[in-house]
């Protein structure tokens, strides 16, 4: 699974990608044209190193100059190793051979690094990444989808303003067939491609509904949204539930939190109940911003490869090394019943915004084990060709030196049971609504991480 817990703002142009990283030890981007001229090359290509070398040299560059993470390959030897690797699927002519030959060999050198955060990305991805990354468009149905009975057939999310959404799919919707033919998840991406009239039988609590829609294109933000729910038998009022499906949606996550947050505070909502199920990260400024809207003030720090920098998230203001790096505009701050639900899908800065509320004893986490990657940070590097390389560049503590966890155990174990859900019934959601009644609450005024049992 690819995750995304990115140090990063994206500017577009119409020539080319430029990233910059969001701490106070800003990592230089490297492109062909300006890498290190000092790092060593291949014996027989200093003269004319061929496309592909040349990606392998920059790639190596970022991993020996750059790596921040926890891995403890020797990187110098997997370099060795891996450049014997390229030569001989360069072979007979290593002067000519095309970028594209070096991707599997800097894919299968990057996992080999040993560290689930770092990946290799074909221009293909990449693009989809800076696609995602920067909420622009993309051909597709804007749905997604859990597996249920062998195929990806479950409705999750509805992305808004998508084929799918004008088309009537909701949440616990079951694909059935396609065109009249058996469902399968190929089918559905064939259509996809196809961009033509696609005629979806599903199934809708047990009735049998008819859609027909057409892939296009369409943005890919999918910022946070909210929804009530009647609250509990014993409790009186509304639950707002707010829903996080990435924080990684060209921008404007923390923002919408904050409004949505104020949002429940005006409809004074009984409880928050923050969906971060499937969330596989993104922008860590996104992701502080939104913790900010719950947890008054928290501090970190980051281990990089050049130094350590120390950040102070309070007020929804973003303070690395004590400047301003981000920041959102009229923050609003929750102090009432909080339950954050997490499952194994929930990745990198969903980790990240679990912890804090675990750490600070704000929320009551409830669900399953997060996937893992919840201790480190990466950027994305534009390289040459049009592909990317995503690296690890730092790794974080408190500042009493406890390190963040890998992952985050939940207060609250439980599970989604999809075939309830295509039932009509959440079963975690219900779970996290009991747990309300005794979620912590933040006394109102309080600048501290100190927290009251509801």
């Amino acid at each position: 699974m690819k995750t995304r817990l990115l140090l990063l703002a994206l500017a577009l142009s119409a020539s080319s990608v430029a990233l910059s990283q969001s701490t106070a030890h800003p990592a230089a981007s490297l492109s062909p044209s300006s890498r290190d001229v000092s790092t060593p090359k291949a014996a027989g290509h200093a003269d004319a190193p061929s496309e592909a070398q040349n990606l392998f040299n920059d790639v190596n560059d970022l991993i020996q100059q750059q790596y921040g993470g926890l891995s403890t390959v020797d990187r110098p030897a997997l370099t060795a190793e891996y450049q014997l690797r390229l030569e001989a699927v360069c072979a007979p002519d290593p002067r000519s051979c095309a970028a594209e030959k070096a991707f599997p060999v800097l894919s299968a050198e990057v996992n080999a690094l040993g560290d689930e955060h770092s990946f290799f990305e074909t221009p293909e991805d990449f693009g989809d990444f800076v696609t995602s990354a920067t909420g622009g468009n993309r051909l597709q149905f804007g749905v997604r989808l859990a597996t249920l009975d062998g195929e990806s057939r479950l409705v999750l999310d509805v992305i808004p303003g998508s084929a799918s959404q004008d088309a009537g799919l909701m949440r616990g919707d079951v694909l059935k067939t396609i065109d009249g033919q058996p469902y399968t998840f190929a089918g559905l991406k064939a259509a996809k491609e196809a961009g033509k009239p696609t005629t979806l039988n599903l199934e809708r609590l047990g009735q049998p509904v008819t859609v027909t829609l057409t892939s296009r294109e369409s943005s890919s933000r999918d910022l946070p949204r909210l929804s009530y729910l009647p609250a509990p038998e014993g409790q009186s009022g509304q639950i707002a539930l707010l829903r996080i499906p990435t924080f990684l949606s060209g921008g404007n996550v923390a923002q919408t939190v904050h409004d949505e947050v104020r949002a429940a505070q005006a409809k004074k909502a009984a409880g928050i109940i923050v969906d971060l199920r499937g969330n596989t990260g993104g922008d860590l400024s996104e992701c502080d911003g939104s913790v900010s809207a719950f947890v008054p003030t928290f501090t970190r720090l980051a281990k990089l490869a050049q130094g350590s920098s120390r950040t102070v998230v309070r007020g929804g203001a973003r303070l690395d090394d004590g400047r301003i790096r981000s920041s959102v505009q009229s923050p609003a701050l929750w102090t009432g019943p909080l339950t954050v639900m997490v499952d194994s899908g929930s990745a990198s800065c969903s980790e990240f915004f679990a912890y804090e509320m675990q750490y600070a004893k704000r929320a009551t986490i409830i669900g399953e084990a997060t996937a893992g990657v919840g201790n480190t940070a990466t950027r994305v590097f534009p390289l040459g060709s049009g592909a990317g390389l995503q690296l690890t560049i730092l790794n974080y503590t408190k500042p009493d030196g406890t390190p963040y966890p890998v992952r985050v155990k939940p207060d609250v174990s439980g599970s989604t049971d999809l075939a309830a859900l295509s039932r009509g019934s959440d079963t975690l959601l219900s779970a996290a609504a009991q747990t309300l009644k005794t979620a912590p609450v933040l006394v109102a005024g309080n600048d501290t991480d100190t927290t009251t049992s509801n």
